[in-house]
């Protein structure tokens, strides 16, 4: 009996468990055995994987996370690690692979097929921000926890008479901050596409100010750029193993110009990684599961190389590399938002 392999890397994301299970009933029921592949792809360098049956998936559908644990390892990043990742794949005779990931672990599985490694992939980023697909599972669920917590920002600013600034997740996209800011009423959106002026926002809150709305709400992704700085704001500047540098800070910078420029009393969210914990919404996981069966349909059809993306209503196969392209917010979608601003 053939055997599929299945690994999740990356962040993770509402929804992985869906694909996992979708995965496992499709393949079992097609007649293959299914392993999984445990942290990512630093579970194939290290050996460490386990049988997923039918009664390993159950009860999993409305978890968050992933069974299977993640991780952002890069088996390319030293030619030690890639080939103890190909010795393990012969151990333990796999046949195929379904790669479930962003960008990086995407890009990985691309290169392996190239290598001669039957692998196919799904794509996975709760920022919307991959090619290829019309939307990623997990985004809907991120965008619903942004827009709770922007729902219940707006009790306390108002009651306070304050600024408030949410920051959220995006480092190059700024789609989860534009469908959250729209969904959550935002006073004013921030998004990576976009540099924006920090005297422009200011002169919006005090616009708002003046009409008598006493609070507001900014949301600002946490790639976003002021203009007067060429980079983002980070933290640490700690790079992880395929050299993307760990942002975090845009709200704090922009919540303490804020109040030193209007005077007005200015308070920071930093949602962070609650945007990606929880249960998936009844939309994420009807997506991330139809995925994971269009997976195992494209191992069973030896389509590899290809991804299973969302086109329209319909799950279609797509090459992996369109997923290596970044898919910026529409332009439209923020103007529309910006409709609302002040």
């Amino acid at each position: 009996m053939e055997k599929i392999g299945i690994l999740t890397g990356g962040g993770d994301c509402p929804g992985l468990n869906a694909v996992i299970r979708a995965v496992v009933r499709r393949s079992r029921a097609l007649g293959y055995d299914v392993v999984g592949v445990k942290n990512g792809w630093a579970g194939l360098i290290d050996g460490d994987v386990e049988p997923l049956t039918t009664f390993s998936v159950t009860g999993i559908l409305p978890r968050g996370g992933t069974i299977l644990g993640t991780s952002r390892t890069n088996p390319y990043k030293n030619a030690e690690s890639i080939q103890k990742l190909k010795n393990n794949w012969r151990k333990f005779g796999l046949n195929y692979l379904v790669a479930v990931g962003g960008e990086d672990t995407l890009g990985v599985a691309q290169r392996l097929n190239q290598e001669g490694y039957p692998i196919v992939g799904v794509p996975k980023t709760i920022d919307n921000d991959l090619a290829g697909t019309d939307y990623t599972f997990g985004f809907d669920t991120a965008v619903q926890i942004v827009t709770e917590a922007i729902d219940r920002l707006h009790t306390t600013a108002e009651s306070h008479k304050r600024v408030m600034v949410v920051e959220v997740m995006g480092r190059h996209t700024g789609w989860i901050a534009a469908y959250s800011g729209m969904a959550g009423g935002a006073d004013c959106i921030l998004v990576p596409e976009r540099k924006f002026n920090l005297h422009d926002v200011c002169a919006l809150i005090k616009k708002r100010i003046d009409r008598g709305r006493e609070f507001a709400i900014v949301v600002v992704a946490e790639g976003a750029t002021p203009a007067e700085t060429d980079h983002a704001i980070t933290r640490t500047g700690r790079l992880d193993e395929f050299g993307h540098e760990q942002l975090g800070g845009i709200g704090e910078w922009l919540g303490q110009r804020i109040e030193e420029i209007t005077g007005i009393e200015t308070r920071v969210t930093v949602l962070g990684h609650v945007q990606r914990g929880g249960t998936p919404t009844a939309a994420d996981r009807v997506l991330a599961t139809r995925v994971g069966l269009k997976a195992v349909e494209l191992i069973h059809n030896k389509d590899f190389g290809h991804m299973a993306a969302l086109r329209g209503t319909e799950i279609v196969s797509v090459p992996i590399e369109e997923a290596l392209r970044e898919k910026p917010l529409d332009p439209k979608v923020f103007d529309d938002a910006a409709v609302f601003f002040g």
